[in-house]
């Protein structure tokens, strides 16, 4: 069965119809149908990995003056995952149900003021989830996928709440924003119709942090190329990030409820509470096997800047820079 929307896309929302394509290059030009072959039974698996960087400055403009270089602090976050789709009812004409196992995950969080803990998202090790999507690809029901975030984010949480609910750092977010991909945003209109080189359609995709901002990307695709390969036809997909304006309201929410964050993102937040997103910019590419119906690899890599109005420390404004990879590689 050929889906005309990515398994990628299917298990974390339905923003097709969303989706506004715009064209590049207007004279007429061969087009391809990048749609994925669902193959009863057939299961494939990726490695994910997303890797955070962050860096808080805490006054810029002394590093650039003659006192000296200003304080600044660093933090690693890793989170490294393999996850295997399989298509367990294939109907053409009606529902097909498409299960995801999360075979494998781990976290590391490194830097200042860091948890030693074991991160929430590693508790989705061995969880599977199910979804369901028409033939052209909306979502029916991923109610399990939702079920598995928030049982995750609750495991985020300090038993201890004398205190009040205190969150330990994750990598939920992460986990979901590792769920997508380019072909999946193609509307539907347009992946029946195929896609030219040249062609690029909008989308959005979500920009993680540990501080909970929910910022988001928005995000211009575009066909690059068609490569010829030994296995097989190659679509080359580039992408440009912006910073978004606004964040798609249905993204699922691991936490629910008030609480505090520990670590370094409740550090940040007790004494900021303006905090948000100057700017954002990125780049990535996709190749996408046309004649296999499957993704082969995909990059995703961007900055994203951070700051606050003012500061509980005389003298200082931070400024902090997140420097985000995103991988995703198909394992034979």
């Amino acid at each position: 069965m050929k889906a005309l929307v990515h398994i990628f896309l299917v298990i974390v929302l339905g923003f097709l119809t969303g989706c506004q394509q715009r064209t590049v290059d207007k004279k007429p030009k061969d087009k391809e149908l990048l749609t994925v072959d669902f193959k009863q039974g057939q299961s494939l698996r990726y490695k994910f990995v997303s890797n955070r960087d962050m860096s808080i400055n805490w006054n810029p403009t002394k590093s650039s003056s003659k006192k000296g270089k200003a304080k600044t602090d660093t933090y690693t976050h890793k989170l490294s995952m393999v996850v295997s789709y399989t298509p367990v009812e294939v109907d053409p004409y009606g529902l097909t149900k498409i299960k995801a196992t999360c075979e494998s995950i781990s976290v590391s969080h490194t830097g200042r003021r860091s948890s030693t803990g074991k991160d929430a998202a590693e508790t989705l090790k061995g969880k599977s989830f199910t979804i369901t999507i028409t033939p052209t690809g909306k979502i029916e029901d991923y109610s399990k996928l939702k079920e598995a975030i928030l049982q995750a984010g609750t495991k985020a949480f300090r038993k201890d709440t004398s205190r009040g609910r205190i969150k330990e750092p994750d990598m939920i977010e992460d986990f979901l924003s590792t769920l997508w991909d380019a072909v999946s945003s193609i509307d539907v209109k347009s992946a029946a119709k195929g896609v030219s080189v040249g062609q690029s359609w909008n989308s959005q995709l979500s920009a993680p942090t540990s501080m909970v901002l929910k910022e988001a990307r928005d995000v211009v695709y575009t066909l690059g190329e068609i490569q010829q390969s030994e296995k097989g036809r190659l679509a080359v997909i580039t992408s440009n990030y912006q910073l978004a304006k606004r964040r798609t309201r249905s993204w699922p929410i691991p936490y629910t409820g008030g609480f505090q964050m520990a670590g370094p993102a409740g550090f940040i937040r007790m004494f900021f509470r303006d905090l948000k997103a100057n700017d954002l910019q990125g780049q990535g590419k996709e190749l996408f096997n046309i004649d296999k119906g499957r993704i082969e690899k995909s990059e995703q890599e961007y900055q994203m800047q951070l700051g606050a109005s003012a500061s509980p420390l005389p003298g200082a404004k931070p400024s902090i820079t997140i420097k985000q990879k995103i991988t995703m590689q198909l394992l034979e």
